[in-house]
């Protein structure tokens, strides 16, 4: 006879065993940087198509482009340590970026709060960490920067050295004074080779702006901070430029901003969130890792 503590139908044991290890594995969700699912299907030709965008797209890179100078991003940096321009929660945040619509999205027009729940809502739906969800939440309320008195919502490109020509409507860099400064316009400009992007100006926008404003105020992870950071620098993280100014350190950061990536991108659609069912459940997210209050 079988011992006590030998089962007498093992097949049935193992499978106990097995849906055991799968409900732990669900439970502890997947590693942030496994590659997306829920984005299969998607035709992703239709996406970041700036050859068919709207006149406000063009627009807002033409200004952008022109305007972001040096000077303006040493001005702009001062600016944000010299006053705050309010204090308030991050979900008080997120209603106040409802009314705006981004002038550089050519693959939406829906409000913000639709995005950053889009976002979000893909990264929960793959299984992907609590910090990770949040992160897609709150990834571009930097935006709020318009609503301060900003000129624009600015885009990322680096400051202080030649612009690349894998930067979106590059021609339109033509009428930025940097561009013909005997020094800016130079491939590695005021910067070493291979300094790293923690020593390099990016322009200041709403990447910029809210790794500012979260990064001595939350306690999210350095991938967190990496995705905020960087998720609209596509020269560098989608065409390879900027590679001589990278260093070790940037590899890892890269991998961060990739795993990102397509959840801010592909996630976009014009279906509608359903804002105050999912309320709650990013309500608690954002008290795991946020103050109730921010200084923005």
């Amino acid at each position: 006879m079988p011992s006590a503590t030998t089962s007498q139908n093992p097949g049935r044991d193992l499978d106990a065993t097995s849906d055991a290890i799968d409900d732990v594995n669900v439970m502890k969700g997947k590693m942030w940087n496994e590659e997306s699912e829920f984005d299969e299907a998607k035709d992703k030709t239709k996406f970041r198509d700036y050859e068919a965008a709207c006149d406000r797209v063009k627009n807002f890179y033409k200004e952008q482009h022109e305007k972001q100078t040096v000077a303006f991003n040493i001005k702009a940096r001062v600016d944000f340590k010299s006053r705050k321009r309010a204090r308030m929660g991050v979900w008080e945040a997120i209603e106040l970026l409802n009314t705006l619509i981004d002038d550089s999205d050519p693959d939406t027009s829906m409000t913000q709060i639709e995005h950053l729940l889009q976002t979000a809502e893909a990264i929960r739906r793959d299984g992907k960490p609590e910090w990770m969800q949040l992160t897609g939440l709150l990834h571009d309320l930097g935006k709020l920067l318009l609503l301060f008195g900003s000129e624009g919502q600015w885009d990322v490109v680096v400051v202080g050295c030649k612009f690349s020509d894998k930067i979106i409507y590059p021609e339109t860099f033509k009428s930025n004074p940097d561009y013909y400064d005997a020094v800016y316009s130079t491939e590695y400009g005021i910067y070493k080779p291979h300094c790293g992007l923690d020593n390099v100006m990016l322009s200041w926008g709403h990447d910029e702006y809210l790794y500012n404003v979260v990064k001595d105020q939350s306690t999210l992870p350095a991938e967190a901070l990496a995705m905020i950071r960087y998720h609209s620098f596509y020269p560098w993280h989608r065409e390879g430029a900027y590679a001589h100014l990278m260093n070790e350190k940037d590899l890892q950061v890269l991998e961060a901003v990739k795993a990102f990536n397509p959840y801010d991108l592909y996630s976009k659609s014009d279906e509608p969130c359903k804002v105050e069912e999912l309320r709650p459940y990013y309500q608690g997210l954002i008290a795991k890792f946020f103050p109730p209050v921010l200084d923005w």
